[in-house]
């Protein structure tokens, strides 16, 4: 009996570790319209919307589109609006990016001239212990990241890794052996 305690705890400990996280958020970039160029009157649409989320480390952004693509690059390429190497690169019309740090993401069209026309998006990634996000107009630019995000994984699937799963098992492994 004890051993089967053990062996279900650990498989649970392991489905947390590596199973999607309960309180992670995908965000719908541009809503209803998707990630599209925006009207001439409207070129900060998304950084207006992302400036009104709170995107903490493994929450992710999903991109719909059509006949373009979504970047992740550099902040000197997003200035520029221009990647010849981009961190990510995706153009399959339906993207997701998992948020796996604190700091800044630079989104932008790879589609020429999309990007000048508005069509890019810098997030904040904050952690979960940060104090709640100052109103908008109290908020003043974040510092510059330079720690590139890591690419999306192709199934999506998001989670804490190995050292969670031996955290997890830590604690319940002691707590099974106990009461057998």
């Amino acid at each position: 009996m004890a051993n089967r305690l053990v062996a279900l705890l650990l498989f649970l400990a392991l489905f947390a570790a590596f199973g999607e996280r309960s309180d992670a958020i995908t965000f719908e970039v541009g809503g209803e319209h998707g990630w599209a160029v925006p009207p001439a009157n409207e070129a900060g649409v998304y950084n207006e919307w992302a400036s009104k989320n709170r995107f903490l480390v493994g929450d992710s952004v999903h991109f719909k589109y059509a006949k373009d693509s979504v970047m992740v690059v550099t902040v000197d390429d997003y200035d520029k609006c221009q990647a010849s190497h981009p961190i990510f690169f995706s153009n399959n019309g339906d993207t997701g990016v998992r948020l796996d740090r604190q700091g800044l993401f630079y989104f932008i069209s790879g589609v020429a001239g999309h990007c000048e026309r508005g069509q890019r998006m810098i997030i904040k990634v904050i952690g979960h212990d940060a104090p709640p996000a100052p109103a908008p107009n109290e908020a003043s630019p974040p510092p510059p990241s330079s720690a590139p995000p890591t690419p999306p994984h192709p199934s999506g699937a998001t989670g804490t890794g190995l050292a969670g799963a031996i955290a997890v098992a830590a604690v319940l492994l002691p707590v099974a052996v106990l009461g057998a």
